[in-house]
Parts: structure tokens; C-alpha cells; sequence
């Protein structure tokens, strides 16, 4: 809770300000993924893509699982066609009520994604980037 208040002490202080480019959300503007945590535990993909759909696009969706029960852990992490839609799903579903719960959703600057293992179980390297999107930029000419 004190996270989410946070965030919205500083979105707060930046709208008084009126700053162009100052915003905390510019350090995330590589970064089309969020992280979202304190999920209830009945809810399904589907369900939170709902959630979250109504921001963008969503194009990639990761919600572990605990390893030796298969049970859900309650956070995940989301991907955006379009960076832009992260921060109006931080700005407005950040503090959300959703079946009881308040869950928390943030950027993530440097997504990983799952650990991948070979036929034998070992760890996989990863040695792609992390799929992140930004909008294209259209030049004017």
C-alpha cells in the first residue's frame, strides 16, 4: 500500500509542475512491459488481459505459477503493443480494487521473462533481448 501511494504522491507533485519530458514514467519509455502483483488468485489469463486490455494491446502476458505445487502466486507481468498504454495502465489501475484486493501495477524497466531450460532441464541463456516495444516516431517530411 505504501508503494501505491507513493506513486500517486509523485504523479500528484508532477501535474503541479507541469513539466514536458520530467515525468517519472520517462525512465520506463523503452519498456512496454508492467508488472502487476496482488492478483487474486481465481482470476484466469483471460481474465486480467481483460483487465488491462482496456489501456492497449496487450501482446505478451506471464503469470508464474509456484514451481512445486502449480499453484498461481498472484503477480505477473504484461506487455503492451504500444509503450505508451504502460503508463495509463500505472497511472490508473495502480490502487485498483479488483475482487477484494488492491493490486499493485508498475513499469518494468529490464524484462527477463520466464527462464527457458534445455531437453536435459538445465537454464537456457538467453540471447535475444527481451521484446520491448516503442511507437514508431513518423517524421513529417
Amino acid at each position: 500500500m505504501n508503494n501505491i501511494r507513493s506513486t500517486e504522491r509523485i504523479n500528484e507533485q508532477e501535474l503541479k509542475l507541469a513539466l514536458e519530458g520530467a515525468s517519472w514514467h520517462d525512465e520506463f519509455k523503452d519498456s512496454a512491459y508492467i508488472f502487476v502483483g496482488g492478483l487474486p488468485l481465481g482470476l484466469t489469463e483471460g481474465d486480467v488481459i481483460t483487465i488491462f486490455s482496456q489501456y492497449g494491446e496487450i501482446l505478451d502476458i506471464s503469470l508464474p505459477r509456484a514451481k512445486e505445487t502449480g499453484a498461481k502466486r498472484g503477480f505477473g507481468f504484461l506487455m503492451y503493443e504500444d509503450q505508451r498504454s504502460t503508463v495509463l495502465a500505472v497511472d490508473n489501475l495502480n490502487g485498483a480494487k479488483v475482487l477484494d484486493r488492491i493490486i499493485r501495477v508498475d513499469h518494468v524497466k529490464d524484462y527477463k521473462g520466464p527462464t527457458e531450460k534445455d531437453d536435459e532441464g538445465n537454464k537456457i541463456e538467453r540471447t535475444e533481448p527481451s521484446r520491448n516495444a516503442a511507437p514508431v516516431v513518423l517524421n513529417s517530411e
